[in-house]
C-alpha cells in the first residue's frame, strides 16, 4: 500500500490533540459504570464531540448512553466505533503492581474500554478536521456505543438501521500487541429463566410445595449434560440472579437464572438455544413448576474482512510500536510479576508465537496470517461487521501475559505505557479511515469480500423481535 500524502496532516492532528483525548481516558476510567449505565462517561464523550464541532444524535436506537457523532457533507461515510463500559467487581488503584480495589466490589475498567472510546474518537476528530481542511467530500461517524460487555447495544443499534448508509467501520481493542484482529468471534445471547412454584412450609408440609429453585438446579444439571453433544467450540456459561431467599425452611416458590449461550455461527446459536431452551422446559415439567424464557440481549459471530485488514497491516507496520522507555518497560515487568507462568504463555499462544520471556511489551507487528482463526470471546461488533464491512485494530496498551477482564488490565488504564498505544492505535485507524476516504476500489473490495463470506446469508438479529434494550435488566448482577 503506497502511504497518503495527507498522512502527516491527519497525525498532526492526532499529536496536537492527545491530551485532551488522554484526559478523557483517564474521566471515563475514574467514573467507571456497567452496562447501560454509562452516563457520566457518554456524557464525556459527548461534551468531547461537542468541542470538536461534531452534529450529535443521542438516545440511538432507544439507548440513552448511546450516541451519534457526525462531521462532513456528501461522500463515503466512514464508522469508528467507541465503548466506554466497565466491569462490575474490578475496582483497582492505578498505577501500582499489586492488588488494591480503590472501593471494594466496585466497577472498574478491566478490559480497557475507557482508552477504546477515546481513541476511536480521537481517529475520528483528526479524520473530520482533515476534511474541513481540505473540503473534501465524505463524512466521518463516532458511535458511541454502551453495553459492549453483555448488552449487545450495537446489536440494538444495528436493528434500529444506524449503520444503514455507512461505507466503512473502524474499531480496535486493547491488548498485549499491536496489529490486527483477523479472528472471528462467538455469536452469544443471554437468556433468563424465570421459575416459579408455589411456597409451603419445608418440614410441616414439603409435599404442598414446588420449588423453583429446584428447577433451577435440575436444569443446571441438565444442561451440564447438554454440553457433552454440542459442538465442542460452542460455550454456556450461567449465573444464579434470584435464588428465592435465605430462609431454607420455605420452599422457594421463585427462582431466575441467566445463560451465556455461545457459538461460532448464528445459526449454530439458534439452535442450541432451543435444546437449552427445552432443558429448562423439563426442569419445569419435573418440578411442576412454569418457566418463563426472556432474551435479554443477542450478538452474531464476526465477519473478517481481507482488503480492509490488510489496509490496516499494512499502516501498522509502516508506523511500528509505540516508543516505550525504560519506565514504561519496568511497570510492565511489574506487573508481570503478578501473573504466572501460565497467563504469560497463554497470550503468546493465542495468537500462535513462540514465548519471549524477556519482552514485557511489544517491539513487533503481530504477523498476517490467512486462516480463519476463532477467538473465544464474543463481541456486538459482530452485528455490524455483518452489515457494513467493518476491520479491528489490536492496540499494545498492557504489559504481555496481562488476561483481560482482570484488576491487572485496571491498574495499567491510566499508565503513560497504556496511553502510547492508545494514541498509537488512533493513528491506525485514523490512516485506514483515510485510506478508505480516497479509495473507492477499496470500499468496492472491502464490500465485495462481505458479501463474497456471507455467501447470501441474510443477516438476522439474534435480539428477537419487539426487544427492547434491556437498560434495566441488566443491572441485576
Amino acid at each position: 500500500m503506497s502511504t497518503s500524502n495527507n498522512l502527516p496532516e491527519v497525525f498532526d492532528v492526532i499529536e496536537n490533540k492527545k491530551e485532551a483525548f488522554i484526559g478523557l481516558a483517564n474521566r471515563v476510567w475514574e467514573t467507571p459504570e456497567t452496562c447501560y449505565m454509562e452516563t457520566q462517561s457518554a456524557a464525556a464523550h459527548r461534551e468531547m464531540l461537542e468541542e470538536q464541532g461534531f452534529r450529535i444524535t443521542e438516545n440511538v436506537a432507544g439507548i440513552p448512553t448511546a450516541l451519534i457523532g457526525e462531521a462532513g457533507e456528501g461522500g463515503p461515510v466512514i464508522a469508528f466505533l467507541g465503548e466506554y463500559d466497565a466491569l462490575a467487581g474490578l475496582s483497582q488503584k492505578a498505577d501500582v503492581s499489586h492488588f488494591e480495589p480503590l472501593v471494594p466490589n466496585a466497577n472498574g475498567h478491566g478490559c480497557g474500554h475507557n482508552l477504546l472510546g477515546s481513541a476511536s474518537l480521537l481517529a475520528a476528530t483528526a479524520l473530520k478536521d482533515w476534511l474541513a481542511s481540505t473540503g473534501m467530500p465524505g463524512r466521518v461517524r463516532y458511535y458511541g456505543c454502551p453495553a459492549e460487555e453483555g448488552g449487545a447495544a450495537k446489536a440494538f443499534m444495528v436493528r434500529a438501521g444506524a449503520f444503514e448508509d455507512v461505507d466503512i467501520a473502524i474499531c480496535w481493542h486493547p491488548s498485549n500487541f499491536a496489529g490486527v484482529q483477523r479472528e472471528t468471534s462467538l455469536a452469544n445471547c443471554r437468556i433468563d429463566f424465570t421459575f416459579r412454584g408455589r411456597a409451603s412450609h419445608a418440614s410441616a408440609s414439603p409435599e404442598l410445595g414446588r420449588s423453583a429453585l429446584d428447577a433451577v438446579e435440575l436444569m443446571n444439571v441438565g444442561v451440564n449434560y447438554l454440553r457433552e453433544h454440542m459442538q465442542q467450540d460452542c460455550r454456556i456459561h450461567y449465573a444464579l440472579l434470584d435464588a428465592g431467599g435465605i430462609s431454607p425452611n420455605v420452599v422457594q416458590a421463585y427462582a431466575k437464572v441467566r445463560y451465556v449461550v455461545r457459538a461460532p455461527e448464528l445459526p449454530g446459536l439458534f439452535s442450541l438455544i432451543e435444546r437449552v431452551k427445552k432443558v429448562a422446559e423439563g426442569a419445569a415439567l419435573m418440578t411442576e413448576t412454569t418457566m418463563e424464557s426472556t432474551i435479554l440481549a443477542g450478538v452474531s459471530n464476526l465477519v473478517v474482512n481481507t482488503p480492509l485488514m490488510d489496509v490496516m497491516q499494512d499502516i501498522w507496520q509502516s508506523l511500528g510500536t509505540p516508543e516505550f522507555d525504560e519506565k514504561d518497560k519496568a511497570f510492565a515487568q511489574s506487573i508481570r510479576n503478578t501473573l504466572s507462568a501460565e497467563d504469560i504463555a497463554a497470550s503468546w499462544a493465542q495468537e500462535r508465537l513462540d514465548v519471549k520471556d524477556d519482552l514485557a511489551l511489544p517491539d513487533f507487528i503481530l504477523p498476517a496470517h490467512n486462516e480463519v482463526r476463532q477467538m473465544g470471546g464474543s463481541t456486538d461488533v459482530g452485528d455490524v461487521s455483518w452489515v457494513v464491512p467493518t476491520v479491528q485494530a489490536y492496540g499494545p496498551t498492557l504489559a504481555i501475559g496481562t488476561q483481560l477482564h482482570t484488576w491487572q488490565v485496571v491498574a495499567q488504564g491510566k499508565s503513560p505505557l497504556a496511553h502510547k498505544g492508545m494514541i498509537a492505535t488512533a493513528k491506525v485507524m485514523a490512516a485506514t479511515g483515510l485510506a478508505a476516504l480516497e479509495s473507492p476500489q477499496l470500499r468496492e473490495a472491502a464490500w465485495a469480500d462481505l458479501k463474497k463470506r456471507l455467501k447470501g446469508q441474510p443477516y438476522r438479529s439474534p435480539i428477537p423481535e419487539g426487544a427492547e434494550p434491556p437498560v434495566a435488566a441488566m443491572t441485576i448482577k
